[in-house]
């Protein structure tokens, strides 16, 4: 039996893959945030196995040192389940700069064949940068098209893109036309119209996924299609069908079109008009995955905080939603994840609303809760502690990483040259 500081334990300890799979560690006394809504104050959280093998309150809990190879005392610090990141291209893409590592967009309008799962870099510093701030989940999403392709859902850590794989080809991601036409300007205001190509644009999609369903409800392909192969499961309800959208016209249209091809888990991604149309969204069953809350307003007329007040508006309309980054350097800034949380939390939700709209709910949406997503007995191990609130910046300090039960290196390159720096010129300040 072994008995250590948090902080001797982080110094000194790799374990393999075989002794992992054994080893009985046990976190005594950490402020737990299960991920569902609930927290239990001086938590007893034991894992076996890669998974969780009891959760008590330490205060009431007994236990024997012997039971366990391993006892963390947290000492009051925050415990959450793994922050999850949807629509990502982390680990697709490493200097977006750079087109020879941007791995996420392929040539064509319809992909549906194209897998971001076999283009996932472990071995991204990105990634690293990312984990060490709890957020310890992601969907590598591809981009382009009309239908960009399939996505999967993968771990921040494996050895590689199998290691890494949670859930492989999840649900494909349909680009939905827009109906806004942006392109005109004048006096520096921008003069919106309708688009006049958007029900013509509507209308193939249409066209594709008729063909695609006919092609489903077939038993007879003597030259299989790639393409259709890809969209059978999406009919099956076994893959999701993320809908990228944000204008209301748009919303209306994928709800009557989900309706239409009786899709069993069509998702809105981005959905900034979302709570215009709350109450239709909540009767048909079809959750957003909010677009990044630190953005300016779509429109001219929208109120300022209107992105950060967003959550808690589809919090009061009923509608499921988890929070998402795409944009502008999504990949480096999935870090900041955990800060649209914050923010979403100052603007309406409460701490624990805020910290499952990037725990449990992203996890239901993309059908891995039994597994991640909370932290309950016998799911899996992952999560991390933080000494502080891990959902405001100044406090967000991660001193222990678990993924499946293995604990994980808490430090990055950026860490590393920061401390380099800040030595150099310490050292020169002093002479």
């Amino acid at each position: 039996m072994i008995r250590i500081g948090l902080l001797t334990l982080l110094l000194c300890f790799t374990f393999g893959a075989n002794a992992q799979e054994e080893r009985k560690i046990l976190l005594l006394n950490g402020h737990l945030h299960i991920g569902n809504g609930n927290v239990l104050e001086a938590a007893f959280i034991g894992t076996k196995g890669g998974k969780i093998s009891v959760i008590r309150n330490s205060l009431v809990q007994s236990y024997y040192p012997e039971d366990w190879d391993t006892i963390i005392d947290l000492n009051g610090q925050h415990v959450y389940p793994a922050f999850v990141a949807p629509n990502s291209t982390l680990g697709l893409t490493e200097i977006d700069a750079v087109r020879a590592t941007r791995d996420y967009d392929e040539v064509g309008k319809y992909n549906p064949h194209i897998r971001a799962q076999i283009a996932y870099n472990v071995e991204s510093n990105v990634v690293s940068t990312v984990r060490t701030n709890g957020v310890l989940i992601t969907q590598a999403t591809p981009r382009g098209g009309d239908i960009s392709g399939t996505s999967s859902v993968m771990l921040l850590d494996g050895w590689n893109w199998e290691d890494a794989t949670i859930r492989n080809n999840d649900g494909i991601h349909v680009n939905w036309p827009s109906s806004i036409d942006n392109s005109e300007w004048e006096n520096g205001v921008n003069k919106k119209k309708a688009d006049g190509k958007y029900e013509l644009e509507k209308e193939e999609l249409v066209s594709f996924f008729q063909m695609a369903l006919a092609y489903a409800e077939s038993n007879d392909h003597p030259i299989p299609d790639v393409r259709l192969e890809a969209m059978i499961d999406c009919f099956k309800g076994k893959k999701r069908v993320y809908f990228h959208a944000d204008e209301l016209r748009q919303l209306n249209d994928i709800i009557e079109f989900s309706a239409q091809f009786k899709l069993k888990f069509p998702v809105i991604v981005g959905g900034y008009d979302s709570y215009k149309i709350a109450y239709k969204l909540k009767d048909a069953e079809i959750p957003v995955m909010l677009g990044r809350l630190h953005s300016l307003p779509l429109n001219d007329e929208d109120p300022i905080d209107l992105p950060y007040r967003l959550p808690s508006l589809l919090k009061a309309g009923g509608v499921e939603f988890c929070l998402q980054n795409a944009g502008d350097m999504e990949a480096m800034n999935t870090r900041n994840l955990p800060f649209q949380a914050g923010t979403a939390m100052a603007y309406g939700l409460s701490e624990e609303e805020a910290v499952r709209c990037i725990t449990q709910t992203p996890a239901k949406i993309m059908g891995i809760d039994q597994e991640y997503g909370t932290i309950e007995e016998g799911k899996s191990a992952t999560l991390f502690v933080s000494k502080g609130n891990a959902l405001d910046m100044r406090t967000n300090q991660v001193t222990l990483i678990m993924v499946n039960g293995e604990l994980m290196e808490t430090d990055n390159f950026q860490m590393e040259l920061y401390r380099k720096y800040k030595n150099k010129y310490d050292k020169q300040a002093s002479e």
